[in-house]
């Protein structure tokens, strides 16, 4: 008589199947003039929407891609910021770093090219002031974006006197970073009714 050998032995519990990640995600909602984001603070990946492509007929003339560096300390953030201004804005991340040292040497190699950096202002090591201080220095063109979580008047002032082009709060005002970008993208500065210059 066969006997079942797993008779009378615990099986382990199977573990519980994890939830997918929650992320902050920006939804971009483009006609090819005027740009919306709607920040979704819920949002999951498989719950994007297939985002529609600004129409090249028509009279409306497509985006040109930006490049541009990220420097941010936080992996987390990082990742996410790459992600949302790829996905959001005709940019091409070309680069990134999560100090200034790291940051002031990219910038310096004649070989890496890119049309904007964002840069935090507390970093893994130095500060993004410094990061500010050395780009400065760079083509006329470049265009310097602060992105903090201490976007304080203060602050906002001594980046813009650094030679920062904008500074942005990472708590509210992702949405006009990517619209800023698309301006850019679209052959303008940047500037709106909806974005006075901080």
């Amino acid at each position: 008589r066969r006997t079942n050998p797993t008779r009378g032995m615990a099986l382990a519990p199977r573990p519980p199947r994890r939830p997918a990640p929650r992320l902050n995600v920006f939804v971009l909602l483009a006609d090819g003039l005027s740009p919306q984001v709607l920040l979704a603070p819920t949002a999951t990946l498989s719950s994007l929407p297939v985002l529609p492509r600004a129409a090249a007929s028509g009279g409306v003339s497509p985006m040109s891609q930006l490049k541009a560096f990220i420097v941010e300390d936080s992996p987390v953030i990082r990742e996410n910021l790459v992600a949302a201004l790829e996905e959001m804005a005709p940019i091409q991340v070309v680069g990134t770093a999560e100090d200034e040292s790291g940051a002031v040497s990219w910038l310096a190699r004649s070989e890496n090219v890119c049309d904007l950096v964002v840069v935090d202002i507390f970093l893994k090591s130095g500060s993004g002031l410094g990061v500010l201080k050395a780009a400065s220095g760079g083509p006329a063109a470049l265009k310097l974006i602060v992105l903090s979580n201490y976007a304080t008047p203060d602050m906002r002032r001594k980046c813009l006197e650094l030679g920062a082009d904008r500074v942005f709060d990472k708590s509210n005002e992702i949405d006009a970073l990517i619209l800023y970008c698309c301006r850019l993208a679209d052959g303008g500065d940047g500037s709106s009714e909806r974005m006075p210059l901080a």
